[in-house]
């Protein structure tokens, strides 16, 4: 029986092939977050083992087994500290508020989005102040309102609502990846291996919160160098330790000439990019899609968008915790859990999603081009995925802790910057090859500008 979309991602990859999940636990949810979850990473391995038929490395297609459990713990944080501690996940002020009509979610844990909060309720960075100047506004007007001050917030909508929506509309239009095959260009020969198939191939990382870094953190787990750009002064601390795995991560100003010289040649050097801007981020940069085709001729670029790539939001900013807000998510949760408050899925599901399906489209793009097909390119959006998971309730009512056991760490002790570490043992098993990261994680800005 394939449950929770599994035929629909199928399809948008184009991928088939025997597979088996084990474990039949699923996270507490409204929604089939746990399916959602095995699924996802079966894509990736069921497109990890065509890649190996499809260069040579076996004959067959070798089998992929997903671990239900370590999928469901992979979509939460991944990473144990051992006596030290990763920073808070949320700024103090974030969270929902109670309007005179509804509920809103503030999402302030970058200085510039806190500040758009503060100056549009014109208070305090203090958390009694901010509840107090949000009771006089009405949840749409102060939505739009913080946006139009370049910050983000989204006010909870049931599902309806957002079905007719312009933007639920627009986003329910799209497929649930977004293909475009752009060129008969070739791709470079990387060195692939049976132990780590994307061996050599160099990636450039232009991502963010949270999607991208576990696309590209995914990448890297099957040999890909991996070089995550950020410009100066950027600081995700309270995830960095989790998505940097494998990594290596350095800072560029686009708006240096000479770092704009370095970023042209990494470019020229990468044969994937996987960019999480805005559509027309890079574009104002002055690095359209034909100036990167130009540059890099044979690129393969899968990029993503908070809500979707049509409609009047597709330039908006937003995470994962806004777009359960947006499209229903969270309000169908309130009614499932019999609660007074908004209530979001039990891990950042749509980001999760939407990470493990990029990295699975960037591997489908290499088999089609050793295929002969051309470069084919790929958009996903969190809003898409979270069409995608609301189609499929959840009918039991859960029984998985997101609290990891002794057994579900590697055996190593990782050495990261911050001190040592446990990281979870990897949720795919393909036959012959290893789920293995060669590196710990690391600081933002702590290599060199080169792969």
């Amino acid at each position: 029986m394939i449950l929770c979309g599994m035929k629909e991602i199928f399809t948008a990859l184009n991928i088939h092939n025997n597979y088996t999940v084990s474990g039949t636990k699923t996270l507490p949810s409204r929604y089939s977050v746990s399916q959602l979850a095995s699924y996802c990473l079966a894509a990736v391995g069921i497109s990890i083992s065509n890649l190996i038929e499809k260069t040579g490395l076996k004959n067959h297609r070798p089998s992929v087994e997903v671990n239900s459990r370590l999928a469901s713990l992979w979509f939460g944080q991944s990473i144990q500290p051992i006596n030290w501690q990763m920073p808070p996940l949320w700024d103090a002020i974030a969270g929902d508020y109670k309007c005179r009509d509804g509920w809103i979610k503030l999402h302030t844990n970058l200085p510039h989005h806190r500040q758009a909060a503060l100056q549009v309720l014109s208070c305090k960075a203090d958390r009694a102040d901010v509840t107090e100047a949000v009771k006089s506004w009405n949840a749409d007007d102060l939505e739009a309102a913080i946006v139009q001050e370049n910050g983000v917030a989204a006010r909870m909508r049931s599902h309806e609502d957002w079905q007719t929506h312009p933007q639920g509309k627009a986003v329910a239009a799209e497929p649930l990846i977004i293909k475009k095959q752009t060129r008969k260009a070739t791709i470079n020969n990387w060195q692939a291996t049976i132990e780590q198939p994307l061996s050599g191939l160099q990636v450039l990382d232009l991502t963010r919160v949270l999607a991208g870094p576990v696309a590209t953190r995914t990448l890297a787990g099957f040999g890909a160098n991996v070089l995550r750009i950020d410009p100066p002064n950027w600081c995700e601390a309270n995830i960095v330790p989790d998505i940097t795995l494998g990594k290596k991560c350095c800072r560029l100003d686009l708006h240096n000439k000479q770092h704009r010289i370095i970023f042209e040649q990494l470019l020229n050097q990468a044969d994937v990019l996987v960019h999480g801007f805005r559509p027309d981020a890079l574009d104002l940069l002055g690095y359209d899609q034909k100036v990167r085709s130009n540059i890099a001729p044979n690129l393969i670029e899968v990029s993503l968008n908070a809500y979707g790539w049509s409609g009047p939001w597709a330039k908006r900013r937003g995470f994962d915790s806004l777009v359960q807000m947006s499209c229903g998510i969270a309000e169908a949760g309130m009614s499932w859990a019999h609660k007074n408050k908004p209530t979001p899925l039990p891990v950042q599901a749509l980001d999760h999603a939407t990470g493990y399906l990029m990295a699975a489209a960037v591997i489908t793009a290499l088999t089609d081009a050793i295929d002969g097909k051309g470069i084919t390119n790929s958009r996903l959006s969190l809003a898409r995925t979270a069409k995608l998971l609301m189609e499929h309730p959840q009918s039991e009512p859960g029984n998985l802790s997101l609290q990891p056991q002794a057994d579900d760490f590697c055996s190593e002790i990782e050495q990261t910057t911050w001190g040592q570490a446990l990281r979870l043992r990897a949720p795919i098993k393909i036959k012959g090859t290893h789920m293995n990261w060669l590196q710990p994680s690391c600081e933002l800005g702590s290599s060199e500008a080169e792969f």
